[in-house]
């Protein structure tokens, strides 16, 4: 029994890890198809499934039925209007991959709620009402997952109950986002037909498409491939967070390794002074390291006395960063 529950452990601990949001226009169905994908995830226990049962007879929408959106929307003023105002943050998994879903906000007012939880997101899952089609709130939402630089999307239009799963109105929805997508570069998405309310599309493919030959959503979120070793490959960056002085023999430069390896021997500079040395030690809690990649928080300690200050970075020596005083960018005004 220990050694299946540690076999268990280990398979869990070794599984890949997608973070994705929910987004798109207002009561398109975004909390509710999340509340539908914790459901067949198999990750509500009874005493919440209790709670769900008595939280749609008293405030769902759903004229008694399960209101799936209640276990996303925890906020009062959320349950009372029927909406998502703040971003919720849930943790599912199933056999082959781990999960942590951004539920967004639709409406116009709270974009930049939206904006803080696509920050983090290797996908988004856009969703559009079949009875709506492509709205600007669609076209806003899409256009910020690829300034972020989201580059894989779901284009899921749910609610296909509502129009009697027409592959006519589908097809149209499709082309219509596909138009705009390519104008914006969010090109590598897949659209797949579904109702988070009923579940048809969401975990397994259902049969009531049969003109649907794609994956459901849960199989293509398990399969979609993420390239996790690209910050790796890209050139070394660290921010510096803490100087860490503990006594007169050490002296160590802490943060987090934002892309790229580091080995020690390798040759660093340091922006924005230029100034250059050599990694001796990667230091860490549970000893030294021969290697950080990105995605690691370490200490560094240099072979050279170098005057580092937090703020500073630490990038390899042959391809460093840039260092200016004026920049052009692009702000999302929280």
């Amino acid at each position: 029994m220990a050694e299946d529950i540690d076999a268990y452990l280990i398979q869990h601990q070794h599984k890949s890890l997608l973070r994705f949001i929910t987004c798109g226009s207002v009561d398109d169905g975004k909390s509710t198809l999340i509340g539908r994908l914790l459901y067949d995830s198999k990750m509500i226990f009874e005493d919440q499934m209790a709670a769900l049962e008595a939280d749609s007879k008293r405030i769902g929408t759903q004229g008694g039925e399960i209101d799936f959106a209640l276990l996303v929307d925890g906020l009062a003023a959320e349950r009372e209007q029927g909406i998502t105002i703040d971003v919720a943050y849930r943790f599912f998994s199933t056999d082959k991959r781990k999960f942590i879903v951004a539920d967004t906000p639709g409406h116009e007012q709270y974009t930049r709620n939206m904006v803080t939880g696509a920050s983090t997101a290797d996908l988004a899952v856009i969703l559009i009402d079949a009875r709506k089609g492509v709205l600007t709130q669609t076209r806003r939402h899409s256009y910020l997952v690829s300034l972020l630089g989201i580059k894989k999307a779901v284009l899921a239009v749910n609610k296909m109950d509502l129009v009697g799963w027409d592959k006519a109105t589908f097809d149209a929805i499709v082309a219509d986002y596909t138009q705009f997508a390519t104008r914006i570069g969010l090109t590598d998405f897949v659209a797949i037909p579904l109702s988070g309310l009923k579940g048809e599309n969401v975990k397994d493919k259902s049969p009531i498409t049969p003109w649907y030959d794609g994956p459901s959503l849960m199989q293509h979120l398990e399969t979609v491939t993420l390239d996790e070793e690209a910050q790796q490959r890209a050139p070394f960056r660290m921010p510096v967070q803490w100087v860490n002085r503990p006594d007169l023999d050490f002296r160590g430069f802490a943060g987090f390794v934002a892309s790229g390896a580091v080995k020690p021997g390798d040759a660093v500079r340091v922006l924005p002074s230029g100034k250059t040395s050599t990694v001796k030690r990667i230091v860490t809690q549970d000893g030294d390291l021969d290697e950080a990649v990105a995605g690691l928080s370490v200490t560094l300690t240099l072979a050279d006395e170098i005057d580092i200050s937090r703020g500073d970075v630490i990038a390899a020596a042959d391809d460093p960063c840039e260092a200016a005083d004026q920049f052009e960018a692009t702000v999302v005004w929280m």
